[in-house]
C-alpha cells in the first residue's frame, strides 16, 4: 500500500516545528485577519490534528472507519474564544505535539484502516500536511511582509 502521506506529513510537521522554534512571543501575537493571531492559527491546527487523532483511535478500536461530519465554520467560530485564551507559547507547542501524535498514529495504522480511510474520499484525513501547509504558508507570508526591505 502506497503511503506517500507519511513523507508529506513529516515534511510539514518539521516545517511547523522549525517555525514554532524560531517564533518570538511577539510574533505569536501578530494578527492574522479578524480575531486571529499566529498563536490562534497554531491552536486551530492543534485542534484539527487532535480531532483526527481521536477519530483514528476510535476507528482503530472499532475496526470500522466511518464519516464523522462536522460543521467546520461553526466549530472554528465556537472554539475561537478558547484559542484566544490559550497562552501563545503553549498553543504553539501544542500544535507541534498534536501533529506528532496524529502523524505517528497514521504511520502505525494498519493497511486495512488506511484503505478504509481512503475510501472516505477526503484526502486531508491521511494528508494532515494539506491543512498545515495552508496555515504555515499564511504565517510565513505574514512574517515575510514584516521583514525590513
Amino acid at each position: 500500500m502506497e503511503r506517500s502521506f507519511v513523507e508529506e506529513n513529516a515534511r510539514e510537521r518539521e516545517r511547523l516545528r522549525t517555525l514554532v522554534g524560531r517564533l518570538t512571543d511577539e510574533e505569536l501575537g501578530l494578527p492574522m485577519g479578524t480575531h486571529w493571531t499566529i498563536a490562534v492559527a497554531l491552536a486551530h491546527l492543534a485542534f484539527w490534528d487532535q480531532r483526527s487523532l481521536v477519530l483514528m483511535r476510535k476507528w482503530k478500536d472499532s475496526g470500522v472507519v466511518e464519516p464523522s461530519p462536522i460543521d467546520v465554520d461553526v466549530t472554528n467560530d465556537s472554539l475561537l474564544p478558547l484559542w484566544i485564551l490559550l497562552e501563545p507559547r503553549k498553543a504553539a507547542n501544542l500544535a507541534v505535539s498534536c501533529a506528532e501524535s496524529i502523524d505517528r498514529a497514521l504511520e502505525e495504522a494498519s493497511s486495512e484502516i488506511i484503505a478504509q480511510i481512503e475510501r472516505l474520499g477526503d484526502k486531508f484525513r491521511l494528508y494532515r500536511s494539506i491543512h498545515r501547509k495552508l496555515h504555515l504558508d499564511q504565517i510565513e507570508e505574514l512574517l515575510k511582509e514584516r521583514e525590513p526591505r
